[in-house]
């Protein structure tokens, strides 16, 4: 069974509820006809109208949506976890968003279920979390590097072309030798590993794309990675 990450770079329901776009192409990634699909969003504190936003749009598509919510009563998250044909995690606070998931345990309830085939999927804090580093803006003061989940290989930085300061972050990071190399996500495009091996990018909003960045002979280069246009 394929062990699958859709890592979006930016967009999706938090900005455009309703459309779906991105959101049909995870569910179609699901080998069920209707597959079960729960939205996590801790890194924004579980907030009511990022909830509003997920139903409005996966209840118009041929899915099961349920969500976690770990600031109101938390339920059995095997139980719950292990009904889930997919998981999507929304965008907010990464570092915070971690330190609540370790301390319930759910980091590792999640590999279990990403091991067994459970498609992992989300947006900027939710792209970041599945790879061995992320770039992140969970500091007020600048972006930084943290430690994610390592449930896939590489480092990942969202909003690449969204937010100014992150070329110029990145390239220093890796001029640092802080970070090896890093996929970047432009807002707009998700990048899909299969097994630990980049499958494609996933261009859902006027023709954006994802890249590897990383030095070569001294420079920063960013390589475009192989693509598709969905709509």
């Amino acid at each position: 069974m394929d062990r699958q990450i859709i890592a979006i770079g930016g967009g999706g329901f938090g900005r455009h509820p309703g459309v779906g776009t991105i959101e049909k192409y995870i569910l179609q990634q699901s080998d069920k006809e209707k597959p079960n699909i729960c939205f996590i969003p801790t890194a924004t504190g579980d907030s009511d109208s990022y909830k509003v936003s997920y139903y409005e749009t996966l209840n118009k598509l041929n899915c099961n949506p349920t969500h976690l919510d770990f600031f109101k009563r938390t339920p059995n998250l095997e139980e719950l976890i292990k009904n889930q044909d997919i998981i999507f995690v929304g965008g907010g606070n990464t570092k915070s968003m971690l330190s609540v998931w370790k301390d319930w345990g759910l980091d590792i309830i999640l590999k279990e279920a990403y091991m067994e085939g459970t498609i992992m999927s989300g947006v900027s804090a939710g792209a970041i979390c599945w790879f061995e580093k992320g770039v992140t803006d969970s500091w007020a003061d600048k972006l930084n590097i943290m430690e994610c989940l390592s449930f896939t290989k590489g480092n990942c930085c969202p909003h690449y072309d969204e937010e100014s300061e992150r070329k110029p972050s990145l390239s220093k990071f890796i001029n640092e030798d802080l970070l090896r190399d890093c996929y970047a996500i432009d807002g707009g495009c998700a990048l899909h590993v299969k097994n630990d091996e980049l499958y494609k990018a996933i261009s859902f909003v006027d023709e954006k794309n994802s890249f590897l960045v990383k030095k070569e002979n001294g420079e920063i280069k960013e390589e475009p990675l192989s693509r598709i246009s969905i709509s």
